[in-house]
């Protein structure tokens, strides 16, 4: 059997329409939004597939979607090709799919996992409001180049720094919102100077994974100390540090700390090939992670539940 690892995503993956086959196909898939529904008073499923008042971009709502939709595509790969969930010996998951990574795992329940991406998600979306930021990826630049061009661009007491290391030319900066404007209205020459081709405005309530998302920490934290948190049965690489770890109280510290450290995604990836996976599969909508992939080794395994 070769060695699997699934892969979970993150936050900017969600689409309207998202798991509507699986809701209406696969029973297990639609306990799940309807338990979901049960335990947030709202219909996530509506959401998830119909977005009747625009709420599946919003922070507090994507990241609980994004969180079932993923569990709901890990029933179909169950139904569909169990011998991929059979031959899984790592996990990882990009910012909020860590907390998917860690359901499958068995680290934490379908139900402790959803209070806690919905507790992260509201409060991620508070420290947004308070303080307007966001966030972009720069296409083409070295992470040197990345960093010359927050040094450059910050003025004051702004925050713009490296937010996500993605893979090899693509590394998200997030920060204070005027920052990040300046760098929206570059033009190509000023982009040269640091050998970036373009640059992404993420659609996504603000700068993510920087201290701007300090106020969402001790919410967060109080959550997680509630909750019950097992060791994984196989290992989850982690995003603050790309490593293993299986202490529960460690695990807690981890994912409090997530919300403020950059995505350490390339070297995660980098880190299971390391250790051997041959194939990857996507657990979730669209195929971001694929790609990033296959940036990172050209040659990787690769597959998805969701396109």
């Amino acid at each position: 059997m070769a060695k699997t690892a699934l892969l979970f995503p993150g936050q900017g993956a969600q689409y309207v329409g998202m798991g509507k086959t699986l809701y209406d196909e696969l029973p297990a898939a639609r306990k799940l939004y309807d338990d979901a529904a049960h335990m947030l008073g709202y219909n996530l499923a509506d959401i998830c597939f119909n977005d009747p008042k625009d709420n599946l971009d919003a922070t507090e709502y994507s990241q609980p979607a994004l969180y079932v939709t993923s569990l709901a595509a890990l029933e179909w790969l169950r139904a569909n090709r169990p011998g991929r969930v059979d031959e899984a010996v790592d996990a990882a998951g990009l910012s909020l799919g860590e907390y998917t990574a860690l359901a499958f795992a068995g680290a934490i329940s379908f139900e402790d996992g959803l209070r806690l991406v919905k507790i992260r998600g509201e409060a991620m979306q508070a420290a947004a409001d308070a303080r307007p930021s966001g966030m972009l990826s720069v296409i083409g630049s070295s992470v040197p180049q990345v960093e010359q061009l927050c040094r450059d661009v910050r003025k004051d007491d702004e925050i713009l720094e490296i937010a996500n290391y993605l893979c090899p030319g693509n590394t998200v900066i997030s920060g204070d919102r005027a920052a990040c404007d300046r760098i929206a209205k570059m033009d190509s020459n000023d982009l040269k100077k640091y050998d970036a081709r373009s640059v992404v405005p993420l659609a996504v309530a603000g700068a993510f994974h920087t201290e701007i998302m300090r106020p969402a920490v001790t919410q967060l934290e109080q959550a997680l100390a509630e909750a019950t948190i097992n060791k994984p049965r196989i290992p989850v690489i982690f995003n603050v540090d790309a490593q293993p770890h299986d202490d529960p109280n460690e695990i807690r510290d981890l994912l409090a700390k997530q919300v403020c450290a950059p995505v350490q995604w390339e070297a995660s990836m980098r880190r299971l090939l390391d250790d051997g996976v041959e194939r990857f599969c996507e657990v979730g909508p669209e195929r971001v992670l694929r790609g990033l992939l296959k940036r990172i080794h050209r040659k990787a395994d690769t597959e998805g539940t969701l396109d």
